[in-house]
């Protein structure tokens, strides 16, 4: 009878302990699905942490970051910024919450104050126009770092818990770009068109320097292995607009573009060139779930070399560079894996080539021989570096025979007009 008994009272404590633990694992509505997916990830680092030796930093029991993204998953631009979030904070064993479709307003500053408030060490946002709001946080949040990527301001803000974060993604693009000129290359060989009729498209949101450095880079990756390349670019106005993106890279196809890149954040432009046939280099991540007969290639910025970097120094009560710049070398600026089944024979063999070149320090994105405005070639230019209202030149841009992107400045400030490539609008 006691063993009856005995075993009784042990099957009632089971099924208790089953749903106290039911209980806890019931997330924040806001993040469940990512508040939810951390602590599972932390649960699998601490039983791995039994069988191995400890890690070189070991997370505070009560160590939390935040995260505030623009958009989500649906979105290529935010979708890469998530991944290596999770990847970032797995990796560390930390928890996170993950807040997505925060616009660029004032609801920025109310979410990394919620963050704050609920007990997070360091907050990351995701968007340019989110910087001011992130600055607005950190001034009433002192004991709380704040890492902003894409931003200008923190070197010159002058706060202790604000910090700045970009890559060489202009090495990235012009990685792409050779990519592309070596597939137009294949196209007039095959007899598809004329050298003087090789015209690229470019889809991009706005004529902020980050963009104009951006295509800037791609064509001249393109013109390095295509030398008669020309270039429209179109804008949409907007980060994230799959109907613009669709049309704008049908009004650069209609226009006789032979291929397609951009600077937005949706499937509409790799979808259009799927439609019309046309090849595609896209931004962020692959596109060959849409586009598998169209897309060559993808570069984007990793941000989790950033992110674990940040997030460590954090820990460890060390400071975070004002303003971080990820490299080739870093891991920081990548390429997708390339479509061999659209892009031109030995492509993989010449991006290797050039990679290791700039790696090298041999070659130069914006090396000043290969390109002119106004048909002149620049021997010195003034770039504005220390952003004000008026976006006044303050820095000697040309170092060394070559336009020296973010080298005074994590992001980029590269916004030449260069010959050879025709903006069709520039409302925005």
């Amino acid at each position: 009878m006691k063993k009856i008994i005995a075993l009784l009272l042990a099957l009632v404590m089971v099924f208790a302990l089953v749903a106290c633990a039911a209980k806890t694992d019931a997330p924040a509505e806001e993040t469940k699905t990512e508040t939810a997916a951390t602590e599972t990830a932390t649960e699998e680092k601490t039983e791995e942490a039994t069988e191995e030796p400890a890690a070189e930093t070991a997370a505070p029991a009560d160590f939390k970051v935040g995260f505030i993204m623009l958009h989500d998953e649906n979105s290529t631009y935010d979708l890469n910024f998530i991944n290596a979030a999770k990847e970032a904070c797995e990796t560390l064993g930390v928890e996170y919450t993950l807040i997505t479709n925060v616009p660029e307003g004032q609801e920025c500053y109310d979410k990394a104050a919620e963050l704050a408030d609920a007990g997070c060490n360091i907050i990351f946002a995701d968007s340019f126009g989110h910087e001011d709001y992130m600055i607005q946080a950190a001034k009433e949040f002192p004991n709380v770092q704040f890492c902003h990527s894409t931003g200008t301001k923190a070197h010159t803000e002058g706060l202790s818990n604000y910090h700045n974060a970009f890559a060489s993604i202009y090495e990235g693009r012009y990685l792409a770009g050779v990519a592309a000129g070596m597939k137009l290359n294949e196209m007039i060989e095959n007899g598809e068109f004329t050298a003087d009729e090789a015209k690229m498209g470019y889809v991009g949101a706005f004529t902020y320097a980050e963009v104009i450095s951006g295509y800037t880079s791609f064509f001249l990756g393109a013109r390095s292995v295509c030398p008669t390349v020309t270039m429209e670019v179109t804008f949409t106005g907007s980060w994230y607009d799959e109907t613009a993106e669709k049309e704008g890279a049908q009004k650069l196809i209609q226009n006789g573009c032979k291929l397609i890149s951009q600077h937005a954040d949706s499937f509409g432009a790799p979808t259009a060139c799927e439609t019309a046939g046309v090849p595609n280099v896209s931004y962020n991540g692959s596109t060959a779930s849409v586009g598998p007969n169209t897309y060559i290639i993808s570069s984007r910025i990793d941000w989790a070399p950033y992110y674990i970097y940040a997030i460590k120094a954090c820990m460890n009560g060390e400071a975070i560079d004002t303003d971080w710049t990820g490299t080739l070398a870093t891991g920081s600026v990548v390429l997708s894996e390339l479509n061999e089944k659209v892009a031109a024979a030995g492509t993989q063999e010449a991006l290797d080539q050039v990679k290791a070149e700039l790696e090298a320090g041999t070659r130069h994105v914006f090396d000043i021989t290969t390109f002119t405005v106004e048909g002149k070639q620049l021997d010195s230019y003034m770039a504005d570096v220390d952003t004000d209202p008026d976006y006044t030149p303050d820095t000697e841009a040309i170092k060394d025979g070559y336009f020296a992107e973010s080298s005074d400045r994590s992001a980029p400030y590269f916004n030449l007009y260069i010959d050879g490539i025709t903006l069709l609008d520039q409302a925005f």
